[in-house]
Parts: C-alpha cells; sequence; structure tokens
C-alpha cells in the first residue's frame, strides 16, 4: 500500500516483545508474550486497523471488480465504522461472493471475520412515499 519500509521497520520495533500482565483478585498473573494485536488505548491502534481494513477491502474489491450498487454514478460496495463494515451489493449472490472474498482476504493477514455476528438486511426500490 506504499508505506515506506522505515515506517514499516519502526512499528515492528514498536511491537517486537510485547509483554503483559493479567490483575485478579489481590494479585497479578505471571507475565506472558502478546503474539499478536494493537496496544489498547494507543492513539496509534485505529489507525493501524485502519489500514490493514483498507488492505482487505481493496485485495476482497479487486476480485469483485463490479460488486456494489450505484451512488451518483459511483459504484460503492462498503461503508467502515470503527471495526464495523457494512458490505453494499445489487444481489445476494453478489453479497456473498463479496463477503467470502473479504473472509479470505482477512485471514490472510491474521483478522478473524466473525460470520455469526453477520446481519443481511435486503431493500428494494421505493415505490411511493
Amino acid at each position: 500500500m506504499g508505506i515506506p519500509d522505515h515506517l514499516t521497520c519502526l512499528l515492528r520495533n514498536l511491537y517486537a516483545g510485547q509483554e503483559a500482565t493479567v490483575r485478579i483478585g489481590h494479585g497479578t498473573t505471571d507475565w506472558f508474550q502478546i503474539g499478536k494485536g494493537v496496544y489498547q488505548g494507543c492513539i496509534l491502534s485505529p489507525c493501524l486497523f485502519n489500514l490493514y481494513a483498507e488492505y482487505i477491502m481493496r485485495n476482497a474489491v479487486l476480485k469483485e471488480a463490479q460488486a456494489g450498487i450505484k451512488i451518483a454514478g459511483r459504484n460503492i460496495n462498503n461503508f467502515r465504522y470503527a471495526d464495523d463494515t457494512t458490505l453494499m451489493a445489487e444481489s445476494e449472490e453478489e453479497l456473498k461472493s463479496l463477503l467470502m472474498k473479504v473472509k479470505e482476504e482477512s485471514e490472510k493477514v491474521g483478522l478473524k471475520l466473525s460470520i455469526q455476528k453477520t446481519k443481511i438486511m435486503a431493500s428494494g426500490p421505493i415505490t411511493s412515499w
């Protein structure tokens, strides 16, 4: 996605060797390694998530170039807010295909799409007010 190597290196070093402990009752657990994820509460974390989300959507949409709905002459296939994504398509088949592409691309970068939490809403043209 055009991220300079020195920034990628900086981020790798920032997240290398993360450890944590958890407060329980009147004490804490032993220290343990954190294998993945971003720092909770860090102002950089939402930006990093958004980079991943953009990468996933770009790759998924490249494979489904015509997926989406036309709004003002533009093809729109997703809206995102925080870690929620809304996918849009003209048909059920197109939506299923786009959803599976997003799931596949997410798994390639270590993210899991929860199909169980996924909701589908269908709408049609407005015929009268």
